[in-house]
């Protein structure tokens, strides 16, 4: 009997009613009854990385998320685009992450999905998402993507309604799962 997976979800996004936060409380449905999914707390409690605040100890709120990472069997990242990439919240937050030993992303099972307003659906915000995880080492499952553009069609009242969307979701979740139970 294969025992339950616990994955952490990371939203880069802070905006009440943000689309990718639907996304992110919709996951829970969406897996097999084998996974647990817990979100993370909002990227607003970390401070702009500095060195000068590192010196004085790791912040409660980036130890508490390492921590997390770590007892973690699996981390799903969903972000929005700005400006042709990842917010710069998500990526503070990873500067903050890849301060912390041990590495907690290092060789941890990575998913990532992306959604926009637009049509792209954040496809230019993963890719660079993709570049910086490169750095911490993570098994990153790359097929099948979520990028889902006009996410605003396909959220309403703040729940993710689109039901195709949320299948899509769903065979993603499964590959993941399976990603992850193969891990060496």
């Amino acid at each position: 009997m294969q025992e339950d997976l616990k994955f952490v979800v990371i939203v880069g996004s802070l905006r009440r009613g943000s689309f990718n936060a639907a996304i992110a409380d919709t996951l829970p449905e969406l897996v097999s009854e084998k996974v647990i999914v817990e979100r993370m707390a909002s990227l607003d409690t970390f401070p702009h990385y500095s060195a000068d605040i590192e010196e004085e100890g790791i912040p409660q709120a980036v130890a508490g998320m390492a921590d997390a990472i770590i007892s973690a069997d699996g981390v799903i990242i969903i972000t929005p685009e700005y400006n042709h990439s990842m917010p710069g919240v998500l990526k503070n937050a990873l500067d903050w992450l890849s301060r912390v030993a041990p590495q907690p992303l290092a060789n941890k099972p990575v998913l990532v999905q992306s959604s926009s307003v637009g049509k792209l659906g954040g496809v230019r915000a993963q890719a660079h998402l993709r570049q910086v995880l490169g750095y911490f080492d993570v098994r990153l499952l790359n097929k099948p993507e979520a990028i889902i553009g006009e996410i605003s069609e396909k959220v309403t009242n703040g729940i993710l309604t689109d039901e195709s969307t949320r299948q899509f979701l769903i065979r993603q979740l499964v590959a993941f799962e399976k990603f992850v139970r193969a891990a060496p």
